[in-house]
Parts: structure tokens; C-alpha cells; sequence
């Protein structure tokens, strides 16, 4: 027999402890918000526009960027309305379908670091054959199963959330993530933490330890050989930056929900909303900082265009 939810509608509850100054976390958060679309966006362009840049790594990079501009957009606007305005309702359906899509659009953060580590492998450890390999009816073959896995583990939890039947309405979250909507419901939610816990294991865990034994070879190679091995080293400390701050903020925010005596509520709900949104803002900042022909492209767009709007009042 299939559950019924005793509650239909929601109420996202999240940093309520701040009370009147609730509303100031308006401008923080909007910042990020804003910095997240301009850089992403500002990336997307440049690796678009520029020929030059139509190469494996730097398309990785803009997908990666593409993730990061659209992940933000389901939940910060909602968040930023309910800082503002005290808007905090949403529906059952609704919380599933900004669920979804912020859990999926999440798990390809750490998938595209899996594809930039099998680039780097080829690159530098098979380099006469990396441009055979990296074509993309090839390269397919690495993001076909991972793209599929993502979506079959996210779906499928999200799924079993949305056959609970909930005992209480109230969300101590800014927004719908799943173990926070799991909390409230009625009898057991054995089968939905183990769901919860396989798609942990089967992504970012595994994606985890596919990059470390990634880049424990390609260290391994350049020690044996000194050639491009700076260049090499340089590429791949990038990544790994942007890999250790993700997965960072990803464990705090899963072991938050976990060990919870003696955390205050909005210090949970604070780390489970910077491990979506942080990234946004820091990794295409890192990627046009580190990326030498990123760097200079981004550079001259932005003085182009700086140019173009001291231009229009002349106009």
C-alpha cells in the first residue's frame, strides 16, 4: 500500500535562531549568488568564444562552470525571497523537484573532477595517443556511465522521500535536502538513509578515490620523467584544490546531520548551504586564476567590455 504524506505543504525554517537579524543574511548571500552567475558565466563565455580554448581540458572546465551557474539558481533565489520577505512555504512536490535537481546537479561536481583526472591520465601518461582517446566518440565511454549512474541514485532516493508519509512540516533548512525532509517523517526511514548513504558511497566517495588513484599515477609518471612534468603538476594542484574545498565543505555538511550534540542548528544549516554554494563562486575564480590561457582570455573580456560600457553614454 502506498503511503500518504499527513503533510502536503512546508515550511522552510532555516536560521530562524537569528530572529530579527534574519533579514541581514540577505547581502551576504546575495553576493555569492551574484559572483557565482557573473564568473561562471564569464567562463562559459570565454572557453565558448574563444578557438583556442576548444580543447578536452578547457571544455571540462566550462562544463564544470555550467554545473556551477545552474546549481545555485534552485534554491538561492527561494532563499534569498525568504530572508527578505519571510516567504518560507513550499509544497510537497515542489520540495522533490528543487530536491532533485540540486542533488543531481551537486553530484556532478565531483564527477567532472573525475573526467579532468582521466584528461590528465591521457595527457600525461599516454600523451601520443591522448588526442585518439579524448575524441568524443571515446571519451563517451567515461561520461555515458557516470552521467547515468548520477541520475539512477539521485532519482532513486528522491523517489523514496517522496513515498513518506511526514509527521511534522516545519524544515530547519533554507532549502529541500533530502536528509533534512527525511528527518520529518513518520516510522521508519531506515530504507531512505541507506538510499541516502549508497548514492554518498557510489559518488562522491568512489569519484573520490578514482581521482587519487588518478593522480597517485600521473605523479608517479613525472617523477619518472621530468618532461612537461611542471606543466603537469601545475594543471593537477588546481584540481586538487578545487577538489579538497568541495569535499571539505561536503563531509562537515554530511557529518553535521550525523553528530549533532552540541551543534547549533543554524551552524548545520550554514554548512549544508555553503557546500552547494561556495564552490559556485570559488572554483571558476581558481580555474581563471591557475588556467594561464583562461586567465589572459577572461582578462581581455573583461577589459573589452569595460571599454564597451565607458563607450555607450557617448552614445
Amino acid at each position: 500500500m502506498q503511503n500518504v504524506s499527513s503533510h502536503q505543504q512546508f515550511i522552510l525554517n532555516g536560521f530562524e535562531e537569528l530572529g530579527e537579524l534574519r533579514p541581514v543574511l540577505f547581502i551576504p548571500f546575495f553576493l555569492m549568488f551574484i559572483v557565482a552567475l557573473l564568473a561562471n558565466t564569464l567562463l562559459i563565455y570565454v572557453v565558448i568564444s574563444q578557438r583556442s580554448l576548444h580543447q578536452p581540458m578547457s571544455i571540462l572546465i566550462a562544463g564544470m562552470a555550467s554545473v556551477e551557474l545552474c546549481l545555485p539558481v534552485f534554491f538561492v533565489p527561494n532563499m534569498l525571497l525568504s530572508f527578505l520577505f519571510d516567504w518560507k512555504g513550499i509544497s510537497l512536490i515542489g520540495c522533490l523537484v528543487q530536491m532533485q535537481f540540486i542533488h543531481f546537479f551537486g553530484a556532478f561536481q565531483t564527477t567532472f573532477l573525475v573526467w579532468m583526472a582521466v584528461d590528465r591520465y591521457f595527457a600525461i601518461c599516454t600523451p601520443l595517443y591522448y588526442h585518439e582517446v579524448m575524441a568524443l566518440q571515446r571519451f563517451l565511454k567515461f561520461i555515458i556511465p557516470l552521467a547515468v549512474r548520477n541520475m539512477l541514485l539521485i532519482t532513486l532516493f528522491v523517489g523514496l522521500a517522496g513515498k513518506l508519509s511526514f509527521c511534522r512540516n516545519v524544515m530547519n533548512h533554507c532549502f529541500c535536502e533530502h536528509m533534512a525532509l527525511v528527518e520529518m517523517a513518520c516510522g521508519s526511514t531506515a530504507i531512505n538513509s541507506l538510499a541516502g548513504l549508497m548514492a554518498i558511497f557510489f559518488i562522491p566517495v568512489l569519484d573520490f578515490f578514482v581521482i587519487i588513484a588518478s593522480y597517485i599515477v600521473i605523479f608517479t609518471s613525472v617523477l619518472r620523467s621530468s618532461s612537461s612534468g611542471v606543466k603537469a603538476l601545475h594543471t593537477c594542484i588546481t584540481h586538487i584544490i578545487v577538489l579538497t574545498f568541495s569535499l571539505s565543505l561536503a563531509l562537515i555538511a554530511f557529518l553535521s546531520y550525523r553528530v549533532k550534540s552540541g551543534l547549533p542548528e543554524a551552524i548545520r544549516v550554514f554548512f549544508s548551504t555553503m557546500y552547494l554554494l561556495f564552490p559556485s563562486c570559488f572554483n571558476p575564480i581558481i580555474y581563471g586564476i591557475r588556467t594561464a590561457e583562461i586567465r589572459q582570455h577572461m582578462l581581455k573580456t573583461l577589459t573589452h567590455w569595460t571599454q564597451l560600457v565607458q563607450v555607450m553614454p557617448y552614445h
